[in-house]
């Protein structure tokens, strides 16, 4: 089919286009003027349907090379974007390709030539035509293919969610035990899990190119241009939130201590009842975790991705017999570390003294290398503890006491004239589950308040935990408040031998001194790279400088660069570990952490999974019968050491 087309009067251009390839071919008709040329206006067959187009259009290649003539062939039927060095080259293998399924066609708003074509890959192909009539055609065509084989991904998805419930469906109906196979056959299990963890992460791939592809439209648009967005995952990748924050109530108030502080608990919790920890716990054997491997296909057949499993009741199997709050104090295990923040000579050293200890404590807060769940805390329970840090060889400086402690109770110097560190957690609140965790070291002026939302989400093969909230470093003697984040915690593999990875940024900040530190917690990618990498710069905010950077692994070791040039290691591993005081059981309160869970952990000891089962249900029954009542009565909830306090933030 051939036909003549004016446009404006100026160029008259004849088109074919073959039946049999779709293919359009454009040519000047002789005799007429602006006939020859390369910039010569064409006219061009619109439609909106599929063609075959190709032809040369420049490419941009790099700041040295510029701007080359090359030959683009649009493939319909593969939804490709194919170029060559030139038409005589098309015979051999393309010099590129660019997939078109999910990609974003942009017309340039810096002429009217030029536009890009970017694909899901991030890759990105910046074209010029011959002027704007040639740009619209290949900008349409490609916009063309690209919402067809688009569509077409979309298509192919909702087939195999069809075929994902037919198979639920037929497993979920076989007779329970009649025949060679059954709905709990093993087999059948990593089926269905396996089946539902690719659903799920095909229906999250197809939803993070959308989301980029609609933010490149609206970045082609005249928006800011978006390089690259995260996947939709759960908010446990961002710390902090609009919660709430808990302080105690002994908290800080011109200077010193409220009446009701940890020095008050002293009265409460007899120092001398403490006893230097002997609960240690072997690592769980592999074997105990293959044992189980069924329920734990069982349950991920049923969960989602993305659910928040905060009200999700997990199998007992997985807990790693100690509460949530005992872990917080397990954070502590490097009391020398913490105390010695204060010593530091300048607000500098201080700031690189806290980011050493921060990065040390995590180790020790792990237990083992297999993940395990901690107990999920009772609203109302709480964990107390200390430690006794020696002092150093040199004479210290007597320092006032954050307040003066009752006349009897015990003195924070232990009997051997060390430091005494305290410690206090409190559950206080059920949903959203959040802790609150103090200490405090009154000789050196110093303590710490800390409140943490641990939110919980499925991620597939993955369980994630958003450690939301903040705490807050108060060091008395220096007048400073030292802020910082929590990274997140995931659960890899857990359909095999489950670990634990840490990863997201970390901002601790002291406003007096000025300065700030940002610590990266590393997750692994897919392909290469090392396990539990750690990095992170002190610098201070005046004048941008980095005076610290610090680079190894938060369970290994650490490598401390300096401005001059020096470096420090740290190994974490051989870090000399304290062990906390805690009072025997039978002298615990009845919500204190190791009696409240005393029943269930002696069953995990005994490998005896049903009686821990049956202890735990009767506490979670407990907790949901009294907030039932509670509900009933109006009757607010009441924290026993910490107290809720409303953050205004100024407009």
């Amino acid at each position: 089919i051939t036909f003549t087309m004016t446009m404006q009067g100026e160029t008259a251009s004849a088109i074919r286009i073959s039946d049999s390839e779709g293919k359009l071919d454009v040519f000047p008709q002789k005799g007429m003027p602006g006939s020859s040329g390369r910039g010569s206006s064409k006219g061009w067959q619109y439609s909106d349907h599929m063609e075959n187009i190709d032809g040369c259009l420049m490419k941009y290649t790099n700041l040295v090379t510029g701007w080359q003539y090359r030959f683009f062939v649009l493939n319909n039927e593969a939804g490709l974007l194919e170029y060559f060095v030139n038409e005589q080259s098309r015979p051999q293998k393309p010099r590129g390709t660019l997939p078109l399924a999910g990609a974003v066609i942009s017309p340039s708003d810096e002429d009217s030539h030029t536009f890009t074509v970017n694909a899901i890959s991030g890759e990105q192909y910046k074209l010029r035509a011959t002027d704007a009539k040639e740009r619209q055609h290949w900008v349409s065509r490609l916009q063309i293919c690209t919402q067809h084989h688009t569509e077409a991904m979309g298509k192919m998805m909702t087939q195999a969610q069809a075929q994902h419930r037919d198979l639920i469906q037929t497993i979920e109906g076989l007779p329970p035990a009649a025949g060679p196979l059954s709905p709990l056959d093993q087999d059948l299990l990593m089926l269905k899990a396996t089946s539902m963890a690719t659903m799920n992460c095909l229906n999250d791939c197809l939803h993070i190119l959308q989301l980029q592809q609609v933010a490149r439209q609206k970045s082609s648009l005249g928006g800011p241009t978006i390089e690259w967005l995260e996947p939709k995952l759960p908010d446990i990748l961002k710390n902090g939130g609009p919660l709430d924050s808990f302080s105690t109530e002994g908290g800080l108030l011109e200077g010193g201590l409220l009446e009701r502080g940890l020095l008050e608990l002293s009265e409460e919790i007899d120092g001398e009842d403490e006893v230097e920890d002997a609960f240690t716990e072997k690592e769980e054997e592999l074997v105990a975790v293959e044992e189980e491997r069924s329920v734990v296909l069982h349950l991920l057949s049923q969960l989602k991705l993305g659910m928040d499993l905060t009200r999700v009741v997990l199998p007992t199997f997985i807990l790693e017999k100690r509460s949530l709050l005992e872990m917080y104090a397990d954070f502590m295990s490097h009391p020398d570390l913490f105390v010695a923040i204060t010593d530091g000579q300048g607000p500098e050293e201080r700031m690189v003294c806290f980011v050493e200890y921060y990065l040390t404590s995590f180790h020790e807060g792990r237990k083992g290398a297999i993940a395990k769940k901690p107990y999920n805390p009772i609203i109302g329970e709480s964990f107390h503890c200390s430690w006794k840090v020696p002092r150093s060889g040199e004479p210290t400086k007597d320092a006032p006491s954050l307040s003066s402690p009752p006349q009897g109770s015990p003195t924070t110097e232990g009997e051997n004239g060390s430091y005494q560190l305290r410690f206090v957690a409190e559950q206080v609140s059920h949903h959203p589950p959040v802790s609150g965790f103090y200490a405090e070291c009154p000789e050196r002026q110093m303590c710490v308040n800390t409140h943490v939302w641990t939110k919980s989400k499925f991620m597939g093969m993955s369980i994630g935990v958003s450690m939301i909230g903040e705490g807050c470093l108060y060091l008395l003697e220096h007048d400073e408040e030292y802020t910082f984040t929590l990274p997140c915690a995931y659960a890899r593999s857990i359909l095999t031998v489950p670990w634990v990875e840490l990863g997201g940024k970390v901002n601790v900040n002291c406003t007096k001194s000025g300065y700030s530190a940002v610590i990266t917690f590393q997750t692994k990618p897919f392909y290469g790279g090392k396990l539990h990498k750690v990095t992170a710069e002190v610098k201070h905010n005046a004048t941008n400088a980095v005076v610290c950077r610090v680079q190894g692994e938060w369970n290994g070791v650490l490598e401390f660069s300096y401005q001059n040039s020096d470096t420090r290691m740290v190994d974490v591993t051989k870090l000399p570990v304290t062990k906390k005081r805690v009072r025997p059981n039978d002298k615990q309160g009845p919500t204190e952490s190791r009696r409240l869970w005393q029943h269930v952990t002696e069953s995990l000891r005994q490998k005896d999974i049903e009686k821990a089962t049956e202890y735990k249900s009767i506490l979670e029954e407990r907790q949901r019968t009294e907030e039932r009542h509670r509900t009933e009565t109006e009757t607010p909830w009441r924290t026993r050491y910490f107290e809720s306090e409303v953050r205004r933030t100024s407009s």
